[in-house]
């Protein structure tokens, strides 16, 4: 297979996993039409894995499209964004290191929060924006137990994943 036709495969396989694992489990938080979900294990699991650029796009489109579905539209766009950005600073700051070392490592575990902490952050400006922060507020204990669960989930599978070729 052409190395073209296969980072197109790989990349679309890696948009239907991250859709799929963010409709999967859905909590509602009513105050802000948002849901909790564990689609972030799989954009942190591809950060790790296959880097940053693949991640950027898995985490946003993958995300979006999930909001789109799940019927969340509103929330698409800075979905787009926030996880997609997620994605890329994971795979920025983890992926060279987590190859590397061949297993999990400080910079791996900090790469993971700093993904956490951003996609909380975003979450918590697009709230207010959409509503207001009260609402917004609302929102941060479900993305505290979304990023917290997704690298509970991600870590693991991560280790366990990580003789996966990177693409090229």
């Amino acid at each position: 297979m052409s190395s073209r036709l296969r980072l197109l495969t790989v990349s679309a396989l890696c948009i239907a996993l991250v859709t799929l694992a963010t409709m999967a489990i859905t909590v509602p938080v009513p105050a802000t039409q948002g849901y909790v979900n564990v689609g972030d294990s799989v954009i942190f699991l591809v950060a790790l894995l296959l880097g940053p650029r693949l991640a950027l796009l898995a985490g946003g489109v993958g995300s979006a499209l999930a909001d789109i579905l799940l019927g969340a539209t509103m929330w698409a766009p800075w979905t787009l964004a926030i996880k997609g950005l997620e994605g890329l600073l994971v795979g920025v700051i983890g992926h060279r290191a987590f190859q590397q070392a061949g297993r999990l490592t400080p910079l791996t575990l900090l790469a993971i929060l700093a993904g956490g902490v951003w996609m909380m952050f975003g979450y918590f400006v697009a709230g207010s924006v959409l509503w207001d922060y009260r609402a917004a507020l609302a929102e941060v204990p479900g993305s505290i137990v979304q990023a917290v669960g997704s690298a509970a989930i991600a870590l693991p599978l991560a280790h366990a994943l990580r003789r996966v070729k990177p693409l090229g």
